[in-house]
């Protein structure tokens, strides 16, 4: 049985009045938080991340490198500069496996839901690949620009593990598409890698230019804010699978 908001009685709207005595209605509390519930269901964010807030990143666990809080503190700066400061500026998220890369991302797009009323949408990398390599088949009925228009589209778009799949020239010329896009439209883009977006030193380890171009690494340095991520895996370390 539904229950009705005390503040409207199930009418979405409220009446406020100001200091000079002007009568306003604006949304109910209640519909915001429906609302705020709707795009995140549209967000497309995996149940495994349905948890990941801003409030519950760890920072203080034995032994954590410090650049984790000064990721979350950038993550937060970042939420509370959107939209007019950021400017259509994304993140760039880059550490080592299991350091909460993905964590960080989603809790900050789900802050901006709450927070600042911002339409999202996560993609896997590869799997935003793999929907785009399959369009090309004929008994699939999506083609890929139905695919891709909500990536163009989107607000904020997650890119998680960009660089994970082995680069191909098709797979250079998808991402370019995407990015550039987004860049010419001054859309947020938060994207997380593995991968180095520069050489370190005299390390042979590849980099995110070798994965995705360098081409695409310049435009990303112009669309998106570095934010570095050290440490060991945190998911080894306190996170492991088991049953009970």
């Amino acid at each position: 049985m539904e229950v009705e908001c005390e503040k409207c009685g199930g009418a979405g709207m409220v009446l406020t009045v100001d200091a000079a005595g002007r009568r306003a209605a604006r949304v109910c509390i209640c519909q915001q938080a429906a609302q705020s519930s709707h795009r995140i269901g549209s967000a497309r964010i995996p149940r495994r991340y349905e948890h990941c807030i801003l409030d519950s990143f760890e920072t203080d666990f034995p032994k954590a490198d410090p650049s984790l809080r000064k990721a979350h503190w950038e993550a937060r700066r970042f939420v509370e500069a959107y939209p007019v400061e950021t400017d259509g500026k994304g993140l760039l998220i880059t550490g080592s496996i299991g350091v909460g890369k993905t964590h960080l991302a989603v809790g900050i797009l789900m802050a901006l839901v709450k927070n600042r009323g911002a339409h999202g949408l996560f993609f896997d990398y590869r799997e935003l690949l793999k929907q785009i390599q399959n369009s090309y088949n004929p008994s699939v009925n999506s083609t890929e620009l139905e695919i891709l228009k909500p990536v163009f589209d989107a607000e904020v778009l997650i890119l998680d593990e960009l660089g994970a799949q082995k680069p191909t020239g098709w797979v250079w010329d998808t991402v370019a598409l995407i990015l550039n896009t987004r860049y010419n439209d001054k859309k947020t883009t938060i994207i997380t890698t593995n991968y180095a977006d520069r050489q370190a030193g005299t390390t042979k380890e590849e980099t995110l230019g070798d994965r995705i171009g360098d081409r695409m690494l310049s435009r990303i340095s112009e669309m998106c804010v570095r934010v570095e991520m050290s440490g060991s895996d945190f998911r080894q370390g306190t996170k492991k699978a088991r049953f009970g």
